[in-house]
C-alpha cells in the first residue's frame, strides 16, 4: 500500500474512532419505547458519549487494567511492569540515579554543550518541557489519594519509586535522541516511534518495530485528549468552582467559558511548537514549582514540631501499616509505586518525545539530564506534598480515624477520586491560613495547564508520526486538541478518561520493549558521552574531546 495512501487510511480511521462515540448512542434511540412503558429521562450529549466510550472500550480498560494476586492481594499488572523496569535499569546501569547526579546537573547548565550542536532548544528548556507534562495533579492529588487509601507508609514506597524510575527516564530519553528526525525545516521528530521503528530494522525486525511504534502512536493521541488534557481542565475547572463561590460561583454552569479562556491560551502556545512551549515551561516550570515548595515549606514551618514525628510515622508505616489498611505493607508499596508511576510517567515514552529536541551531538547527554525529572517530579515535590499532609493528619482513637483541619476521614475510605485527594491536600494546607486554598489553587491551574500544552506536543507528534508532516494535518489536530479542553471544562467523560489513562499505561508495553531490545546502544552512548566529559573536565575543547571521544567508539 503506497504511503500516501496508507497515511490517508490511518487518519480517516482514527478520526471515525474518535468520533464513533457520539454516534453509536443515537441510533438506539431511534427505536421508540413500547407504549405501555414509562419513557427514560433524555441523557445529555456528553453521557451519550460517555456511555459509548464504555461500551466501546471497555475491553481495552479492562485488560491494562487487570490486576494479578500477589499474597492475596490484587496488583495491577502494569503497576508491575513498570515497577521491574525501575528496578532492572537502576541495577543494568550500576545505579546511574546516583552515580550521574552530579553529571546532570553540570550537562543540564551547559557545560558540555556546543550553541552549535543539532536540535531546537536547551538541555533545561527540554528538561522544563518534560517535567511540565509531569508535574501536575498526581503531584497535588494522587499524592493525598495513595495516602488517605494506604496510610501515610505510601510516601515512603512512592519516594523509593521515584529513585528507580530515574534510571527509566536516562534510557529511555537516550534512545530519543539516538534515533530523532530532522524534517526539512529543522524542526525535530522523536520519540518511542522513531527508535522502535528504526532500532528495530537495524536488527533486521523492521515490522515488528513498526507494528510496536503505530500502538504507542496512537495510544499517545488517546492519552493527549485524555489524561493530558479533559482529566487536567476538568479537575481544574472544578476547583475554580469550590474556591469562588461553589453553586454561587460566576462560572457554575458556565464552565466552558473558562474552558474557553484556557483553550485560547493554550492554543497561542502550542501553535509556535515545542520552541514556543520550551519557552514557556522555561519560565513557568520554576516559577511553578517555586510557589508550590515555598507554600508548602511555610506549611511545614508552621507545623514543624510534627515532622519528627511525621518522619518517623512514614517510615514505620512503611513496612507495618495500621490494621485499617487492607493488604497491610503491600498495600503501602502498591499504592506508592501507582502513585509514582502516575506522577513522573517514567517508561510511558513520553517524555523521549521531548527531550528529543535537545541541541546535543550526544545523545546520553540528554539521558543523563532527564534523570533529573523524577527526582524533581517525585523525590522533591511529591516527598513535600506526603509530609504537609501526614503532619497535619491527626489521628483519632485506635487510629483508623484522623483529623485534618476539623474534618474527621477514615483510613482506607472515601478517597476514589481525585477532587477529594486535592480537597484533602488543600485542608492540610488550611491548617497554617484559610487563603492557602488559593495559593493551592494557583499551583493547580499552572500544573494542569503545563501539562497540557506539553502533551499536545506529545500528541502531535505521534499524530504526524501517523499522518505526516504537512501544516494542514498538524492544525488538524491542534484544532481538536483545543475544542477538547473547552469541552472538558464542562463535560463529565468519566469512560473516556478511562479509555486514555488505559492508552498512557498502554505506551510503556512497547516502550519498554524497545528500551529493553536496545540497551546494547544505551550502554555504547553512556559509555562515549562519559569519555567526552571526561575529556572536557581535563581541559580539552569540545571539539578536540568530541573528536577523541569518537575515535574510541569508532565512529
Amino acid at each position: 500500500m503506497p504511503r500516501t495512501m496508507y497515511r490517508h487510511l490511518m487518519f480517516w480511521s482514527l478520526l471515525l474512532a474518535l468520533c464513533a462515540g457520539g454516534i453509536a448512542p443515537l441510533a438506539a434511540d431511534e427505536a421508540a419505547p413500547p407504549p405501555d412503558e414509562a419513557e427514560p429521562a433524555a441523557m445529555t450529549l456528553d453521557e451519550r458519549i460517555d456511555e459509548a466510550f464504555a461500551r466501546t472500550t471497555g475491553w481495552f480498560v479492562g485488560s491494562i487494567f487487570s490486576t494479578v494476586t500477589v499474597a492475596d492481594y490484587d496488583v495491577l499488572w502494569v503497576v508491575l511492569w513498570l515497577g521491574a523496569a525501575g528496578i532492572i535499569l537502576t541495577v543494568a546501569f550500576g545505579f546511574i540515579n546516583i552515580r550521574a547526579f552530579p553529571l546532570a546537573v553540570r550537562t543540564v547548565r551547559g557545560k558540555y554543550t556546543d550553541e552549535t550542536d543539532p536540535g531546537e532548544i536547551t538541555h533545561f528548556q527540554a528538561l522544563t518541557a518534560a517535567v511540565s507534562g509531569t508535574v501536575g495533579l498526581g503531584n497535588i492529588a494522587g499524592v493525598a489519594i495513595g495516602i488517605a487509601i494506604a496510610g501515610p507508609g505510601v510516601a515512603f514506597w512512592l519516594f523509593l519509586a521515584g529513585f528507580l524510575g530515574m534510571a527509566t527516564k536516562f534510557a529511555e530519553c537516550t534512545l530519543g535522541v539516538k534515533y530523532r528526525e530532522f524534517d526539512s525545516d529543522g524542526r525535530i521528530h522523536g520519540g518511542p516511534m522513531y527508535y522502535l521503528r528504526k532500532g528495530f530494522a537495524e536488527r533486521g525486525m523492521a515490522p515488528v518495530g513498526t507494528i510496536l511504534a503505530i500502538v504507542f502512536a496512537i495510544c499517545c493521541i488517546f492519552a493527549s485528549f485524555g489524561g493530558g488534557n479533559v482529566f487536567q481542565i476538568n479537575q481544574v475547572t472544578a476547583q475554580l468552582i469550590n474556591v469562588t463561590g461553589g453553586e454561587a460561583s460566576p462560572f457554575a454552569g458556565r464552565q466552558w467559558l473558562f474552558g474557553m479562556i484556557v483553550a485560547v491560551l493554550a492554543g497561542a502556545v502550542i501553535i509556535g511548537g515545542i520552541r514556543s512551549i520550551a519557552l514557556v515551561t522555561s519560565k513557568l516550570v520554576p516559577a511553578m514549582c517555586f510557589v508550590y515548595i515555598v507554600s508548602a515549606l511555610i506549611v511545614l514551618a508552621v507545623n514543624f514540631t510534627a515532622i519528627p514525628q511525621a518522619l518517623a510515622t512514614i517510615v514505620t508505616e512503611a513496612f507495618n501499616p495500621r490494621p485499617a489498611v487492607t493488604g497491610g505493607i503491600l498495600a503501602a508499596i502498591i499504592w506508592g509505586m501507582r502513585r509514582a508511576t502516575f506522577s513522573n510517567e517514567a517508561g510511558i515514552g513520553s517524555a523521549p518525545i521531548a527531550h528529543a529536541a535537545a541541541k546535543t551531538r550526544m545523545p546520553a547527554s540528554e539521558g543523563v539530564v532527564a534523570l533529573l525529572e523524577p527526582f524533581i517530579d517525585t523525590v522533591v515535590v511529591c516527598t513535600v506534598t506526603s509530609l504537609v499532609i501526614v503532619t497535619a493528619m491527626q489521628y483519632q482513637g485506635d487510629g483508623s480515624d484522623y483529623m485534618i483541619h476539623g474534618e474527621l476521614f477514615t483510613l482506607g475510605e472515601g478517597a476514589g477520586g481525585t477532587a477529594f485527594g486535592i480537597g484533602l491536600t488543600s485542608l492540610a494546607f488550611q491548617t497554617v491560613h484559610e487563603g492557602f486554598q488559593y495559593v493551592l489553587f494557583l499551583c493547580v491551574l499552572l500544573f494542569a495547564f503545563s501539562t497540557l500544552i506539553t502533551w499536545s506536543y506529545y500528541g502531535l507528534q505521534s499524530w504526524q508520526y501517523l499522518f505526516g508532516r504537512g501544516r494542514g494535518i498538524a492544525l488538524v489536530y491542534k484544532t481538536i486538541f483545543c475544542l477538547v479542553i473547552i469541552a472538558g471544562a464542562s463535560a463529565s467523560m468519566g469512560a473516556a478518561v478511562d479509555f486514555s489513562d488505559a492508552s498512557l499505561f498502554a505506551m510503556s508495553i512497547p516502550n519498554l520493549i524497545g528500551v529493553y531490545f536496545l540497551l546494547p546502544v544505551v550502554r555504547r552512548e553512556l559509555s562515549k558521552f562519559q569519555r567526552y566529559t571526561r575529556h572536557v573536565d581535563r581541559g580539552l575543547t569540545l571539539d578536540e574531546a568530541r573528536s577523541k571521544a569518537d575515535k574510541a567508539t569508532g565512529e
